[in-house]
């Protein structure tokens, strides 16, 4: 009699030593998109740069981190660090302090003097940067790293564009902004101040392959409003330009400021360090629906700025203004109510917004510009083949970190257009979620806190308000990123695959599968904490 197949295999068979052809699906090893990575404008690759970190790899972190964004202690200050806001850490206990890992990274690399080399071959082409302000300035970084000889061409005698005359020192102190500028010139970078263009056709003209305009919105929003003769009315960005440049604005001993935006709390908040004895914000929405960011308006609280929502300047005399009191109607748009207070005020400073100033267009007609911005295609080139645009210039949030990504697209576009080619962003839109993750794996590790001055301390100066991280807790920081859908070689798949079917490569180098014995089970996909194994159909 013949016996059942499963009991006729003998020790030498295949099938005895393979296991893995009664599979029907089969683990793979994946590289997904956490969402830190997917909400960053800069396109840092932020799960890889922490990954690095945590071992103490600092200075390979840190070329990881400048592969897409140059300015690491910049961006660890101002940026509003929206990738923490998405991290799936939050979750499970608290954001991880991405941010505060990025400006130590940044501080580290000052301190030890890491540098970027310049490129080893030239192309041969040479590019203008209009505007040296963070969208500029990242695309001369990238461009110079492609090879491409670069030119930097701005109106002010210092480089930085709004990161130097609208945020104030004690958000960014300036040492850091010119170290950090600093190394991208010694990369060959060549940088013409004080050299404001005109016409951007003619500009091209002396020779250059291609130009990027990056001119920065430095131009005040007026609005008509009722004043006496002796009123004294200023504009924020003037303001800020001016304590920048060490002239001291005559503001007097009481300040209003007009606006709800981060400049707004940033003229206040300097006002005071001028040494007003009161700053008021006026803003005609709630706080809610204040532009500024959240935090801004907190510190700007904390240091004594008084805020008057819903509420709007109706007349400005010598001394004295008087405000109109709004009221929310059924869709949520301020209307005036008609009741009137009146506030002490030696100066009104207007905060309504910034508008680019695009007369280095020329009389060009080829060029297009509408509701204040200038229409670029996907590569952010203009209708004029060779000229490309970013920044404030474009439709977008008008942030640092914005114009950091618009820079970095703008240079990979530029060198695909000169060399005749094609830039492939491939963009990862397997984006990983929380409940996607094994949390169990896990421990709760609450954030670091940053150390902030006392509120009546930094109001007095222009000191740095919040301090950075040391080596110590920025490791503790760095750890505490949860890898969302990437391997950081956890070892769990290797030691639950009742198979011994997961085979280590060696640190850093990750696993592979012997599908010979591999049965499809799928319980390294379930214990995987990061979800970066999946299985697929066994084709």
């Amino acid at each position: 009699m013949e016996k059942p197949f499963a009991i006729t295999l003998s020790v030498d068979s295949s099938l005895a030593n393979h296991t893995g052809s009664w599979r029907v699906e089969k683990p793979e090893y994946v590289h997904r998109m956490p969402p830190c990575n997917n909400a960053c404008p800069a396109g840092e690759n932020i799960q890889n740069w922490l990954y690095i970190a945590e071992d103490g790899s600092y200075e390979s972190a840190w070329r990881a981190l400048v592969q897409e964004n140059p300015f690491p202690a910049i961006m660890g200050r101002v940026c509003y660090h929206p990738c923490q806001d998405v991290c799936n850490r939050s979750f499970l206990d608290e954001a991880v302090g991405i941010n505060s890992v990025e400006r130590f990274l940044g501080d580290h690399a000052l301190e030890k003097g890491w540098a970027i080399p310049a490129p080893e071959k030239e192309s041969g082409f040479k590019v203008l940067i209009i505007g040296a302000g963070p969208a500029g300035l990242s695309a001369a970084y990238h461009l110079r790293r492609l090879g491409h000889a670069v030119t930097v061409r701005d109106a002010t005698h210092a480089p930085g564009g709004m990161m130097r005359y609208g945020i104030p020192k004690y958000r960014l102190p300036r040492e850091i902004l010119d170290a950090e500028i600093d190394r991208i010139k010694n990369m060959g970078i060549k940088f013409e101040m004080n050299t404001r263009v005109d016409d951007v056709h003619t500009a091209m003209d002396e020779g250059f392959d291609a130009v990027f305009m990056a001119i920065g919105a430095q131009l005040s929003k007026r609005a008509y409003i009722p004043a006496s003769e002796a009123a004294r009315i200023l504009d924020a960005i003037k303001v800020l330009h001016d304590v920048e440049d060490g002239n001291q604005p005559l503001l007097g001993r009481k300040v209003v400021v007009y606006g709800g935006g981060n400049t707004a709390m940033d003229v206040a908040r300097t006002a005071k360090r001028l040494g007003a004895e009161e700053a008021v914000i006026v803003y005609r929405r709630t706080r809610d629906k204040a532009p500024a960011n959240d935090l801004e308006i907190t510190e700007a609280l904390e240091e004594g700025i008084l805020v008057k929502w819903l509420s709007t300047v109706n007349h400005v005399g010598q001394h004295e203004l008087r405000i109109e009191k709004m009221e929310l109607d059924g869709e949520g748009f301020p209307q005036p109510t008609g009741e009137f207070e009146t506030l002490e005020a030696d100066s009104l400073i207007l905060a309504l917004g910034q508008e680019v100033d695009f007369s280095l267009l020329g009389n060009s007609a080829d060029l297009d510009v509408a509701d204040g911005t200038m229409s670029v295609d996907a590569t952010m080139m203009t209708s004029h083949p060779g000229i490309f645009a970013g920044g404030d210039m474009v439709p977008a949030d008008r942030t640092v970190t914005t114009g950091v990504g618009h820079g970095k697209k703008a240079a990979r576009n530029i060198d695909a257009w000169l060399r005749s080619t094609a830039y492939e962003n491939v963009k990862n839109t397997d984006l990983v979620t929380y409940e996607q993750l094994n949390t169990w794996y896990y421990t709760d590790a609450p954030h670091v806190v940053r150390e902030r001055l006392e509120a009546t301390r930094r109001a007095k100066d222009f000191s740095e308000v919040v301090k950075g991280l040391d080596e110590s807790n920025a490791l503790y920081e760095a750890r505490r990123c949860m890898s969302c859908g990437n391997c950081f070689e956890c070892d769990n798949c290797f030691g639950v695959c009742p198979d011994n079917a997961i085979i280590k490569l060696g640190p850093g180098k990750g696993f592979e599968i012997n599908l010979d014995y591999c049965k499809g089970c799928g319980i390294c996909v379930s214990e995987c904490p990061s979800s970066s194994i999946v299985m697929i159909p066994d084709k």
